[in-house]
């Protein structure tokens, strides 16, 4: 989320911009196990120009059933869809050892459990968004929503953090502290910077499609 349709419609084509960068250069690598979580740029530019949209609905400079749209869509990336390709994206691309790749395994497992419950919200439940200051407040009616979100983190940030790779060691912990910093934001000084966090996430990413992967850990057999 960005602070206005203005901020949302410039960042977002900027991080789309890279989406797209980051998908080229994988595709390029001829590494296509990088696919899945290269794409993640290009969804989140994508999710927010369709906030722009929305933004224009809550300021009814957009007819009701347009904004109802976008905001069915964003509701649709930011719930279901997000927990379900950061792990999955993860597990593909992770060079590691039998064990951790069963623990990733297990994130992904997570991230459906998590993305069932908020597939049925959205399909189930109308979404409302209303300004408030510089951020917007959606309005989901999720079950459960303390238990759904910390396993959405740990879907997210978890299998970032266990991947096994530097760059995306280094993607989860920003992804973590920002997600923080950028709630405490949004709680104490009503300004939205979720758009910053997806940018620099999308930064991160694209300095990752091009680097080369990890060096596995040799054991040597003690004599």
């Amino acid at each position: 989320m960005c602070w206005s349709a203005q901020a949302d419609l410039v960042v977002g084509g900027a991080v789309t911009a890279v989406g797209v960068l980051c998908l080229v250069r994988v595709q390029r690598s001829g590494r296509p196990e990088r696919l899945p979580l290269a794409a993640l740029p290009l969804v989140l530019g994508v999710h927010q120009l369709i906030e722009a949209a929305v933004w224009l609905g809550a300021d009814a400079d957009l007819p009701a059933t347009p904004a109802t749209w976008a905001r069915t869509a964003w509701a649709v990336i930011a719930l279901p869809l997000l927990p379900l390709l950061v792990p999955i994206g993860v597990r593909c691309a992770a060079e590691v050892d039998r064990p951790r790749r069963r623990l990733l395994t297990g994130f992904v497992v997570l991230g459906v459990l998590v993305a069932v419950p908020l597939a049925h919200t959205v399909a189930t439940h109308p979404v409302g968004a209303t300004a408030h200051a510089h951020t917007l407040d959606y309005r989901l009616g999720a079950p459960h929503p303390a238990l759904l979100l910390t396993c959405y983190l740990l879907a997210t940030v978890g299998s970032l953090l266990l991947s096994g790779d530097r760059h995306l060691r280094r993607l989860g912990l920003l992804t973590g502290v920002g997600a923080l910093v950028c709630a405490l934001l949004w709680q104490l000084a009503f300004v939205s910077t979720w758009c910053a966090l997806a940018a620099l996430t999308s930064v991160l990413l694209l300095r990752w499609t091009t680097s080369p992967p990890p060096v596995p850990h040799l054991r040597v057999p003690h004599r």
